[in-house]
């Protein structure tokens, strides 16, 4: 039910019966992991989340990132053609190393550029698109650092746009799933490109996806893969099940194999033992508040985004949410304007402090309304 607030307003999702507690995650023999839920942005299991680690190959999602951005915003086109420096043709060419193989002095697409890195972790298609959008490597790696900062990436410094070693190349697995969640939520529509199973150019033969995952477990849709010597076998993975999405990353595992079991551990483990309770958001103000001089008398005060958090299953009538904004509030009113804040408890325990605004605009009323107002405030009404 939802009271006029005064100091303290409504509080709603009463608690029930004694508070459950997950078991703990499966032991993930790696140098570091995490496990993120997508809609509350919270991590649910974790080992060394903050450690400076090698990103490999992960490091071409914040490749694809900028690019997809770039196309966003129009200065990027999916049919604009980058042509193939020797640089870029030469780049593991000698070696083991994955490629697109794309022919010095053609010139290819940018989707055939993107699809060569998301499936088949191309590095010539990773030096090719660094070159077309910034003139050099070099440069893009700037453009990549100024997107990091962006994220909220603290952990994470890139020197090159494929992910080949350098001491000062490096990230972390918090940074990592949050970049996939970014990701995920900003290109919804060019997200699809990582469930791609296989991708031919250049060859005889299509190249499989790199993520193995795609073709063990269906609810799986990407994201990448990564391996140097240095840093050992990685996969930042997601997968969505009955509504519910889940980022995982496993950095420094043992091969190809167990990068893939440990993400699916860390998966199963996340969509059996947690739950998303919704708290806050348009469609679930906390209260409503009374306005004073205003158009109208009362405003509604929440979230203008959905609020989650995630708890351990069985948990979700141990949430309260409690709010807290002031006894009046003077028009006008903008959407959006901070008025107070909401606390959320569970089973008691305080959990986190969500900010609250005003969810509609209230203009000022007429001038006998606000007269009226200014002597219902003198008199304390």
């Amino acid at each position: 039910m939802k009271a006029p607030f005064g100091l303290i307003a409504a509080t709603f999702l009463l608690a029930g019966a004694a508070m459950a507690e997950a078991p703990s995650p499966p032991p993930i023999d790696a140098r570091s992991y995490a496990l993120l839920d997508y809609d509350s942005g919270e991590l649910i299991a974790s080992l060394n989340p903050d450690l400076h680690v090698e990103p490999a190959s992960i490091t071409k999602v914040m490749t694809v990132y900028v690019a997809f951005d770039l196309i966003k915003q129009g200065r990027l086109k999916l049919d604009d053609t980058a042509l193939i420096s020797e640089k870029a043709w030469a780049e593991g060419k000698d070696s083991s190393e994955s490629r697109m193989f794309v022919s010095v002095g053609s010139r290819v697409p940018i989707e055939d550029l993107l699809r060569g890195i998301i499936v088949v972790s191309g590095n010539d298609a990773c030096i090719a698109l660094a070159e077309h959008i910034a003139g050099s490597e070099q440069a893009f790696a700037q453009i990549m650092n100024q997107y990091a900062q962006k994220l909220g990436l603290t952990n994470t410094h890139f020197v090159d746009s494929s992910g080949m070693p350098d001491p000062q190349h490096y990230s972390s697995a918090r940074d990592l799933v949050t970049l996939g969640r970014a990701l995920i939520r900003d290109f919804p529509q060019d997200y699809k490109y990582f469930s791609e199973r296989e991708f031919k150019y250049g060859i005889a033969k299509p190249q499989p996806n790199r993520n193995g995952l795609l073709e063990k477990d269906p609810s799986v849709d990407g994201i990448k893969t990564g391996h140097t010597e240095a840093a050992g076998y990685c996969l930042l993975a997601s997968g969505k099940r009955d509504g519910r999405r889940l980022i995982s990353v496993v950095m420094g595992g043992k091969s190809w194999a167990y990068r893939e079991q440990a993400s699916l551990e860390l998966l199963n483990y996340g969509f059996r033992n947690f739950d998303d309770v919704t708290v806050l958001g348009p469609a679930a103000p906390a209260g409503t508040a009374r306005v004073y001089k205003g158009a109208q008398t009362q405003v509604a005060v929440g979230t203008l985004e959905p609020v989650y958090i995630s708890v351990p299953a069985g948990d979700k009538n141990q949430v309260q949410v409690q709010a807290q904004a002031p006894a009046r509030l003077i028009a006008p009113l903008a959407a959006g304007q901070a008025v107070g804040k909401a606390s959320i408890t569970i089973a008691g325990k305080p959990y986190k402090e969500i900010p609250l605004v005003v969810l509609n605009d209230v203009p000022k009323g007429g001038f006998w309304h606000r007269l009226f107002d200014q002597i219902r405030l003198w008199l304390g009404l």
